[in-house]
């Protein structure tokens, strides 16, 4: 299993490159920067790591065609790949639960993501995304979802390796999905007792596939706050809890996870694991502190450094699950984060 990082897009474009610098010197496989709101522009910000770096890949997570059109994803994505010497990769995903419970609870706007049809969505801008960086010309493209009304010849791409293209994906269809046409998929804060049924709906798109896949890779997304300061490392890791996958809408993990009456509390007070962010108390109110550890302890990696070794163990257990890409998201202090994973991490699976 590969160590690849992600970081968030508040640093600057020079931080990133210094980021990925060091991240390529500790034999880190892939550096996603990640495409959030109120932020430097995903894409952009990698330009300077990808001047000043040879070996790492690179690429924008995750980036929904919904929001950036599949034919401008194509020329950024390209535009990346040669600036890197063909290292690029993107993330590319539907839009996200989150983005839905936030219209529907907050603004009060119905995104309905079956009249989207996300699925076919994603699968068209990642065929367009295919044609564009593979360079030549190409005819017109008539989706159900996305259409481009006329040719397209992206004439400026050289003989390098094509940036790949990873389907960022946590529904049964979108896995599915994912397997058969992608070059690989990652998915988010998925524990590894959950593995096997993801692996079961890989697997079955895998089969379906109309050309091999050439090392087809499983990345999972995994929030990592662990710090010398054991509080330290709690308080951010309450923080950020409300956006780990396992809880968000349609929360798909909670039923391993919680008995039914801790799921509905979690389900009764999301917006307040929201509030413990946005005021940056870590406090969530009316959730009972048992309750919030338990699930920190399941979603993702948080306490001292005396606690790293358990991680590992877990890390272990999500690579013969089947997990090839381990894509450890960090957060505040992201270089000091840096420093643990190479010294007590990446040897483990090198």
């Amino acid at each position: 299993m590969d160590i690849e990082l992600i970081v968030g897009n508040e640093m600057s474009p020079q931080q990133v490159a210094e980021f990925a610098i060091a991240a390529e010197e500790a034999g880190v496989r892939s550096l996603w920067n990640s495409n959030i709101t109120n932020g430097y522009d995903p894409f952009m910000a990698l330009v300077p790591a990808a001047q000043v770096t040879s070996r790492i890949r690179l690429g924008p997570l995750a980036i929904s065609p919904y929001e950036m059109h599949p034919l401008k994803l194509g020329y950024a994505l390209s535009t990346l790949n040669e600036l890197s010497g063909g290292r690029a990769q993107i993330g590319l995903g539907g839009g996200g639960a989150m983005a839905l419970w936030i219209r529907n609870e907050a603004a009060e706007v119905s995104l309905d993501f079956t009249k989207m049809r996300i699925v076919r969505g994603v699968r068209e801008a990642a065929e367009i995304i295919y044609r564009i960086t593979s360079g030549g010309y190409w005819p017109a493209y008539k989706g159900e979802v996305f259409t481009i009304n006329r040719p397209f010849n992206t004439t400026f791409i050289s003989s390098l390796p094509q940036p790949k293209i990873i389907s960022c994906s946590m529904g049964p269809q979108m896995l599915r999905m994912g397997g058969r046409i992608a070059d690989g998929l990652q998915v988010g804060d998925v524990v590894p007792e959950r593995m096997p049924e993801v692996m079961t709906e890989i697997n079955a798109g895998l089969a379906k596939r109309n050309y091999p896949a050439e090392d087809f890779r499983v990345g999972n997304f995994w929030a990592w706050h662990m710090k010398t300061d054991r509080e330290v490392s709690l308080h951010e890791a309450r923080r950020k809890l409300f956006s780990r996958a396992e809880l968000l809408p349609p929360y798909i993990g909670l039923d391993h996870l919680l008995e039914a009456d801790e799921a509905q509390i979690v389900k009764d007070n999301f917006r307040n694991f929201i509030m413990a962010d946005i005021t940056g108390t870590g406090e969530i109110k009316n959730v009972p502190p048992e309750l919030v550890q338990k699930l920190i302890d399941h979603v993702c990696s948080a306490g001292g450094l005396e606690d790293v070794d358990h991680e590992i163990e877990r890390f272990k257990r999500m690579e013969q699950a089947g997990v090839t890409d381990l894509a450890i998201r960090v957060f505040d202090d992201p270089f000091d984060a840096l420093k643990i994973i190479a010294e007590r991490v990446i040897p483990q699976f090198s």
